[in-house]
């Protein structure tokens, strides 16, 4: 075989091979199984309870599966190797709120957002005063967890006393006891962490910019694109996502916080 006629080959071999290159809806519907990684130590959104992984992703997974046809098949990860994990094929799907972002378009294709989320106050629950923003907290004691984001967002305004605490625990007891006029964090964790410190506490006004993540997979998947937005949509459409998201969040979390 000559060097022209031996090219031939190979590029219709390679022409062959592309065409035949199952989506990723085939191969998941053929195994029977969606297989879907998390971390499992991320409260609410997923984590072990004696021994068994539960939370809000867990369940989503699982009713996304089935609407899928298929059972959810789990597999935890840290998080620094979840992505990674996810291009060397380990897996089909990350559910562990994976923001949406330029850079990580550039190597996965993502469904449609299922959470959006913000910075958001906490305020003690007979506050009178108005935080409606982090300017307002000016001259106030604010408190957060160390090392978040969050604390850049405030010396970013200026002019706000910010105290750092190992934990949400430590700073919302200090809210409770008006040691300090309010508290930050993420918005779908707010009203969890309230609920499990039984403090007289509630969500305040969401700060800062939206988030939103979605479900990541490798690129040139359109018929599982198609198919996983889909079931997100008919979930909403048939009221379990929300009755998912109540469970665990006292609201859609599909959906920007609402101001107070």
């Amino acid at each position: 075989m000559n060097i022209r006629k031996a090219l031939a080959s190979g590029l219709l071999l390679t022409l062959a091979l592309s065409a035949g290159a199952a989506d990723l809806l085939d191969t998941v519907k053929q195994r029977g199984t969606l297989k879907v990684a998390l971390e499992g130590t991320y409260p609410p959104f997923n984590y072990k309870e004696n021994g068994k992984l539960a939370g809000f992703e867990v369940e989503l997974a699982n009713a996304l599966a089935q609407k899928l046809g298929v059972k959810a098949e789990f597999t935890t990860s840290e998080w620094s190797a979840i992505l990674a994990g996810l291009q060397a094929g380990k897996y089909d799907v990350v559910i562990n709120q994976v923001g949406i972002t330029d850079k990580r378009k550039e190597t996965f294709d993502f469904s449609e957002p299922y959470t959006v989320s913000s910075p958001q106050l906490i305020i003690r629950k007979n506050e009178k005063r108005e935080f409606k923003t982090l300017e307002d907290l000016k001259g106030k004691k604010l408190g957060l967890g160390q090392g978040t984001n969050f604390g850049d967002m405030a010396k970013a305004v200026g002019g706000i006393d910010i105290k750092t605490y190992p934990g949400a625990q430590e700073y919302l007891q200090d809210l409770a006891l008006g040691r300090i006029d309010a508290a930050l964090n993420d918005s779908l964790l707010i009203p969890y962490i309230v609920k499990q410190t039984k403090l007289p506490l509630k969500p305040g006004a969401p700060v800062g910019e939206l988030e939103k993540s979605g479900i990541p997979f490798v690129k040139n998947n359109p018929k599982f694109k198609t198919a996983i937005d889909k079931a997100l949509a008919d979930l909403q459409a048939d009221g379990n996502f929300a009755k998912i998201s109540s469970k665990w969040f006292d609201r859609d979390v599909s959906k920007p916080p609402v101001a107070k």
